[in-house]
């Protein structure tokens, strides 16, 4: 929910999407840079990791002391955009960037979104339907609930085991 709110309020920065059409390193970077501030990263650091032929690079970026991950992105000539490529490297970085990819060409009217909202999606995930995000929530409740009773049951039983020690310590007095 965080990376919707910071695109709402950054959306006067992505203007113009095709300022990303030329495959220079330089334009390549700021894409990058970009696009994991619109998914709502705060990058401590992004350096080229290694450069590829046909103005591919992999990107090594650190968050903060113990997470970070590596970006592939490459160039594609009919399309002339930068894409995300191989989900392999890091699948987190990869679907949340191209969800984001997808936010910055969409420029969506809606400023805020909330727990019933749908996600946008990256084309190359599997669509959610409506159906499947009800069972999805169903789930969840039900997960929530039974930790709620373990937790209780727990309580329980660690009040009965309070009240047995009391009593036997009265009883040895």
């Amino acid at each position: 929910m965080c990376s919707f709110k910071i695109f709402a309020q950054s959306e006067a920065l992505i203007e113009n999407y095709e300022a990303y059409s030329d495959p220079s390193p330089e334009t390549q970077f700021a894409f990058v840079q970009e696009l994991l501030y619109v998914a709502g990263y705060v990058p401590e650091k992004v350096i080229v990791y290694q450069t590829l032929p046909n103005h591919a690079h992999v990107y090594r970026v650190t968050l903060d002391s113990v997470n970070g991950g590596f970006i592939f992105v490459r160039w594609n000539k009919e399309k002339k955009e930068h894409y995300v490529a191989n989900k392999m490297i890091d699948p987190g970085l990869y679907y949340n960037l191209n969800a984001a990819r997808k936010i910055m060409r969409k420029q969506t009217k809606k400023a805020t979104f909330n727990s019933e909202d749908i996600s946008l999606q990256a084309d190359d995930q599997f669509k959610i339907s409506d159906e499947d995000i009800e069972g999805l929530r169903g789930l969840y409740d039900k997960k929530l609930n039974s930790e709620i009773e373990v937790q209780q049951n727990m309580h329980k039983k660690q009040l009965e085991k309070a009240k047995r020690k009391a009593q036997r310590k009265k009883s040895k007095d």
